[in-house]
């Protein structure tokens, strides 16, 4: 029953916070196109509800020469990115990502389909909801925790799906975000975090 009414919940929050953040958003966009070279939004790749794949939006926080693939190398990040990522307004856009029916306010965070193909039965439990914008693993600790803790906060999440818990997240976030702590999952963490789940997936 909840899964219906959150849809209905999300689809109108995110109604009213575009009205809202309307020209916050425009604002952010004319920053990150003065600021440098390349698209204002960041399309990805990521594994929705039930591993289907969809290309989640977020305000570009790099330069557009920043090698995504190549893990010897720290990620460039332009003054805006780095603005806009510690306030994590970079994950705005995902407001029609939520719109389109792809994602939701809370749940487990989309990650990229290498994640999924590396995963055990168990493990891809975690995809039964929708990805959110943020979520249990992210309030328990965003990057400052390993990637199969993060997992398994994500299917404690599904086991105790409820609106009481996603009430519980929304407030949790909000001190999360002010406290700017693990915000950053550079792409050194993304191949560790990949190569720990092949070794477990192996193990």
């Amino acid at each position: 029953m909840y899964k219906h009414l959150k849809r209905v919940i999300d689809f109108t929050l995110a109604v009213v916070i575009l009205i809202i953040f309307l020209i916050p958003m425009i604002i952010v966009g004319i920053a990150i196109k003065i600021d440098s070279k390349g698209p204002v939004f960041f399309k990805q790749e990521r594994t929705g509800k039930n591993g289907k794949i969809f290309k989640m939006y977020k305000f570009r926080s790099m330069a557009v020469d920043n090698d995504v693939h190549n893990f010897k190398e720290e990620d460039k990040y332009t003054k805006v990115g780095k603005f806009i990522r510690a306030l994590s307004l970079d994950e705005l856009p995902q407001i029609i990502n939520i719109l389109k029916g792809e994602m939701a306010f809370i749940g487990p965070r989309p990650w990229i389909p290498e994640y999924y193909d590396n995963m055990n039965e168990e493990q891809r439990k975690r995809y039964e909801v929708l990805p959110g914008i943020t979520g249990l693993a992210q309030v328990k600790g965003r990057n400052n925790i390993g990637i199969i803790e993060k997992i398994n906060y994500d299917l404690e999440y599904v086991r105790n799906f409820s609106l009481k818990q996603d009430i519980k997240i929304f407030f949790l976030t909000i001190k999360t975000v002010f406290s700017k702590k693990g915000v950053n999952a550079g792409k050194g963490t993304i191949h560790n975090e990949l190569e720990a789940l092949k070794m477990h997936l192996n193990s």
